[in-house]
């Protein structure tokens, strides 16, 4: 047996499995000796543990001699494979699937070599240090090339410090690939206005539509100003009162805006009572 491979009951728990997720990620594998998929799939999980040397700990668990464990996790069939990062579940599946999906699954869980970097890049960009915190993630991504969050975490870094060329670039290699679908659609929406919007002179636009309130070409370009400059608030003020003003003007384009900035906006959960009340005035507007 390995040395990263145990045995786990309802008495030590707490202690192998919620206590060790706090240092590694651990995987329970629930199963029965009658099981005859688990006869193939724990094996398997042994060889992954041991040839992973720690960076995963496997926890197996007799489902039939542990019943309170498996009814308090949700366990309808066996075998079924949880796994546990910092005390909490973080992931599933059930069945024995094959060693490549498992690896797959795996390398879902296992920190990248790159996470310190990363950490250490958003602090310097949360301290207003921009070029210093891109130089550390390229360093991170250049450590681990499979780290998507680093990635979109460049590209963000990018488009804050206004380098939109090298940022659309990566994000058209990323985007495909990357599982945060949320946050991939929120950097290309968010893209999207800052390409439209980071030149815009306010203050003009302000005096434009002071003298002619129906200039919609105008309005557009402000809402665009403003979600650049986040004041999500006041563009999606702007784009309503076009759709109110004539929702049909340049292809219902302050529609489409209104969705473009919801996209946006959807990865943030601080949005979500915005995005809520703007989507129920938009939907009263047109109808």
């Amino acid at each position: 047996m390995s040395a990263h491979a145990y045995d786990v009951c309802v008495a030590d728990f707490d202690e192998k499995v919620l206590a060790a997720s706090q240092q590694v990620p651990v995987l329970v594998d629930f199963w029965a000796p009658w099981c005859q998929p688990c006869g193939i799939l724990k094996p398997l999980l042994e060889k992954l543990a041991t040839e992973y040397g720690g960076k995963f700990i496997l926890a197996k668990i007799n489902s039939d001699e542990n019943q309170e464990l498996a009814q308090r996790y949700g366990v309808r069939g066996i075998p079924a494979v949880k796994a546990f990062v910092g005390g909490q579940l973080a992931d599933e599946f059930t069945g024995a699937l094959p060693e490549p999906q498992i690896r797959e699954f795996l390398e879902r869980l296992i920190p990248s070599p790159a996470e310190p970097l990363r950490r250490e890049a958003l602090a310097l960009a949360a301290a207003g240090d921009l070029p210093a915190a891109r130089k550390l993630l390229a360093e991170a991504i250049n450590l681990d090339p499979k780290n998507d969050v680093a990635y979109l975490d460049f590209v963000e870094l990018s488009i804050d410090a206004n380098v939109l060329d090298e940022a659309k670039e990566l994000l058209d290699v990323i985007a495909d690939r990357a599982r945060d679908r949320s946050r991939v659609e929120s950097l290309q929406a968010r893209m999207q206005l800052t390409m439209a919007g980071s030149s815009v002179d306010v203050e003009a636009l302000c005096a434009q539509l002071a003298a002619d309130a129906e200039q919609h070409e105008a309005r557009l370009q402000l809402a665009n100003a403003l979600a650049v400059r986040q004041n999500y608030r006041g563009a999606l003020e702007q784009l309503i009162e076009i759709v109110r003003r004539d929702r049909k003007w340049n292809d219902e384009a302050a529609r489409k805006a209104m969705l473009n900035l919801f996209t946006l906006l959807a990865a943030q959960p601080q949005y979500d009572d915005l995005v809520r009340e703007f989507r129920i005035a938009l939907a009263r507007t047109l109808n």
